[in-house]
């Protein structure tokens, strides 16, 4: 058993209503060689939305399982009904070949945390321990652009969510993503 296989999505109305989480990750590379890349183990009390198309890819199931919820009428209708479930974390890993300094990875890991606000919806609420840790190894020897890499960062944790719910496989009781796509 690894990380990811307890991991679920979309507890916010209890752990009846999730589906399965996962685990993803996703690099962008330069021109440059500048290599930016994340991966993340994504179990949280919110829904897994694209980014790109903010549509609900994996959480909260309907009432009856057979559709998903629009996690931000949930929350805007207040709905949260049943206290989420306290054993919620994303954990993600950012990591680059770039020469960081302490406080340059500090930078890039608040940045990146961008990344989770688009694609966990809610995200950082009491119920999680959402985090996100950077490392470089320091092996490419570019003009580090502290600002660019973190950008860079978010939109590799965004992708490393969307494709942990993606490719995860279904539990008893957890139907996974492809589990709910229209046939």
């Amino acid at each position: 058993v690894g990380a990811g296989a307890g991991a679920t999505v979309g507890k916010i109305l209890g752990g009846t209503r999730a589906m399965k989480g996962g685990v993803g990750s996703a690099a962008l590379r330069l021109n440059s060689g500048l290599v930016v890349g994340a991966i993340a183990t994504v179990n949280a009390a919110g829904s897994v939305v694209d980014p790109a198309t903010g549509r609900v890819v994996a959480g909260v199931r309907s009432a009856d399982g057979t559709k998903l919820e629009d996690v931000r009428g949930i929350v805007r209708g207040e709905r949260l009904a049943q206290s989420p479930l306290p054993e919620n974390t994303t954990v993600v890993i950012v990591a680059t070949n770039a020469k960081l300094t302490k406080a340059q990875a500090n930078f890039v890991a608040k940045m990146a945390q961008a990344g989770l606000a688009r694609a966990v919806l809610p995200v950082f609420t009491l119920a999680d321990g959402d985090t996100v840790f950077v490392l470089a190894t320091g092996r490419w020897d570019g003009a580090v652009d502290v600002s660019a890499i973190g950008a860079l960062a978010a939109e590799a944790v965004g992708d490393a969510i969307l494709r942990g719910v993606r490719a995860a496989s279904g539990i008893p009781g957890f139907p996974a993503a492809r589990d709910m796509q229209p046939r």
